[in-house]
């Protein structure tokens, strides 16, 4: 029997080997730093092997957030557009979080959706950390990115415009709508050097 999903795998896969190649030809600073930490604290006695985690400087790991937030979006944009019809396959942002899933196993890099404009679909989504809920906060009222450094990681939240489709699932078939545009968040985490600097960045005039 044909696997009604086989598309979206060949495209997740797809977006899997492209996102692998972009951390390959990323900036010099990308190797993994001399002194590179764990990738989780150490825990008991017992635990007597860690996984060392590549860390890069702050503008690098903002430059690679960046790149994967366009990566991300639009290829939850295509598909939407191209696979998804009338409820006939997996929720396009579910698949995507097994890139995450895997990126994450692969590269040490953390990225989940929050949601923002709306109450959340599904627990997973809702905003967990102080930054995501000021992110959320921040990223309803329009707001392009919110980013910080904290424990280790540079946080990037970027804002996802929900599309009139998307609307009418997160909002309820029979919700009354607004013109006012709408937004998720998708809150990318990468390991950074200790002692990492974040430069004020550049004004964005789109997401």
């Amino acid at each position: 029997m044909p696997d009604p999903f086989r598309n979206i795998k060949c495209l997740v896969f797809v977006f899997a080997i492209a996102t692998s190649h972009a951390q390959l030809a990323a900036a010099d600073d990308s190797k993994p730093a001399a002194d590179s930490s764990p990738a989780t604290p150490a825990g008991d006695d017992s635990a007597t092997q860690q996984v060392e985690t590549p860390r890069v400087s702050a503008q690098t790991a903002r430059d690679r957030a960046q790149l994967l937030h366009d990566m991300y979006s639009a290829t939850l944009d295509t598909m939407h557009h191209r696979y998804f019809h009338d409820d006939r396959a997996v929720v396009p942002a579910r698949a995507m979080e097994d890139v995450f899933e895997e990126l994450q196993r692969q590269h040490h890099i953390q990225a989940r959706w929050i949601s923002a404009s709306f109450s959340p679909m599904s627990i997973d989504h809702e905003p967990k950390t102080a930054f995501e809920k000021q992110a959320a906060r921040k990223l309803a009222k329009g707001e392009i990115v919110v980013e910080t450094l904290e424990d280790g990681f540079y946080r990037r939240a970027g804002s996802i415009a929900l599309t009139s489709g998307c609307v009418s699932c997160h909002n309820g078939l029979f919700a009354s709508t607004s013109p006012t545009p709408k937004f998720a968040g998708l809150v990318i985490s990468i390991p950074v050097l200790p002692n990492s600097v974040l430069e004020p960045a550049a004004k964005s005039k789109s997401p």
